[in-house]
């Protein structure tokens, strides 16, 4: 008998249909003599219906964010009542939990907390009666306040994986409407390839630079404690994607692929501060006024000073969604550091080759460069890591950016084996 936690997320659980679809699926499991622990999304849309919702309430205000958290954590808690229901009528007893019944205990940090302790003991209570535990994902308590929490967008994929840590599971099964980790999103490339396996370091780099089928947080915490992460379909039967950890990929008879995939993101911007004063610490404050914003850089570029006037220019790309509080912050050291003016484009798009083979594979970059310059693609900004390159494009050359590097890298498969079952891939 082995522990398996699976996680169904909003796609796989939109309607009744869909409800019923996994309750056989877990059914059939526990049958086969598993233990099964479910941590389930909210259906289909509702997290996005119930955000417009507390919009048309509050109007131009900004909603407080411990009643958004209240409130958001409602579409969680009626996907598992009614997933606990069907299972239940199926003959096998379920119990439904929230986040904090199950132990989800998180820092006080409304709207994006980070789970710093797992203790899932009703939840052992309820499988050593032999019911199927059910928890609603996204979601914690802050122990101070005794407040609930929510993880931020796609944190149910670290529900899943925190419990299947503090469990001690056998394995996390993460289950969307795709069969698996495909070498770029199938939207895009409909002849993408489902990956076997791959190391939990390329899909770190995947999830972070755009990859949508695994959660970051949730692959980190999976390296982080040891937890395999199995990622299949809730649509198909079909095996799916194993992550693994370096560790285990060395063991292995076979080298590392090398490039995995192609992963690409439409949600950055890009923000140049033109004309800043080339002097020691320049570049140290202006860093320092966004991270005081509590925004996150991901690439930085600055030009080589103009020796007329002693300034320069730097760019650097960040979440669209927190343009305004840069402009903000920019906008009160203006005087300080003297800069010229504040370019702000949102009309942007990443691309990033990732794979682990590529540090022992010369020609990598010239290969990729030369793929975007046969399909007309400006690059804008260039990025590096051991096993990864990202670039920055126009957004309406994103698509063809795309399909030019995978093809060029010989990821296509020669017959269409991606299928999108649902709709958002998560």
């Amino acid at each position: 008998m082995s522990l398996i936690v699976s996680k169904f997320g909003g796609s796989s659980v939109s309607d009744a249909a869909s409800i019923n679809r996994v309750a056989d699926r877990i059914v059939a499991m526990k049958t086969q003599g598993h233990d099964v622990v479910v941590v389930v999304s909210a259906m289909g849309d509702t997290t996005d219906e119930l955000i417009d919702l507390a919009e048309q309430v509050v109007g131009s205000s900004e909603p407080p964010q411990r009643e958004m958290d209240i409130l958001l954590t409602a579409g969680e808690r009626i996907s598992m009542a009614l997933l606990a229901m069907a299972i239940d009528s199926r003959g096998v007893p379920a119990q439904a939990f929230t986040g904090q019944q199950a132990g989800l205990i998180t820092d006080a940090s409304h709207g994006n907390a980070r789970i710093i302790d797992v203790t899932p003991g009703r939840i052992t209570e309820c499988l050593g009666t032999g019911s199927v535990a059910i928890v609603a994902g996204f979601q914690g308590v802050n122990p101070d306040a005794n407040d609930v929490t929510t993880l931020g967008r796609g944190g149910s994929d670290t529900t899943a994986v925190a419990l299947a840590a503090g469990l001690g599971a056998d394995v996390c099964e993460i289950y969307t409407d795709v069969d698996g980790v495909f070498t770029a999103d199938p939207r895009i490339v409909p002849t993408a390839r489902r990956i076997e396996r791959i190391t939990s370091d390329e899909m770190l780099e995947m999830a972070a630079h755009g990859a949508k089928i695994l959660h970051l947080r949730s692959v980190e915490y999976a390296r982080r404690f040891g937890v395999e992460i199995h990622v299949r379909s809730s649509f198909s039967m079909k095996e799916g994607t194993h992550v693994i950890t370096p560790s285990e990929e060395e063991e292995g008879e076979m080298e590392a692929p090398i490039i995995s995939g192609v992963a690409h993101d439409r949600s950055q911007a890009k923000v140049t501060c033109v004309g800043v004063p080339d002097v020691p610490g320049a570049a140290a404050r202006l860093f320092e006024t966004v991270a005081g914003a509590g925004v996150n850089i991901d690439m930085i570029v600055q030009n080589v000073s103009v020796a007329a006037t002693g300034k320069t220019d730097i760019s650097f790309t960040l979440p669209a969604s927190d343009v305004a509080l840069v402009r903000a912050a920019l906008s009160l050291l203006a005087d300080e550091l003297g800069y010229d003016d504040v370019l702000y484009q949102d009309d942007i798009g990443k691309l990033s080759l990732v794979g682990a083979g590529m540090r022992s594979h010369p020609g990598v970059s010239a290969k990729l460069f030369g793929s975007l310059r046969d399909a007309g693609v400006n690059i804008e900004m260039i990025s590096t890591s051991e096993i990864r390159i990202s670039v920055v494009t126009a957004a309406d050359q994103l698509d063809t950016a795309v399909r030019a590097v995978h093809t060029a890298f010989g990821l296509d498969a020669a017959e269409v084996e991606a299928v999108v079952y649902g709709g958002s891939g998560r």
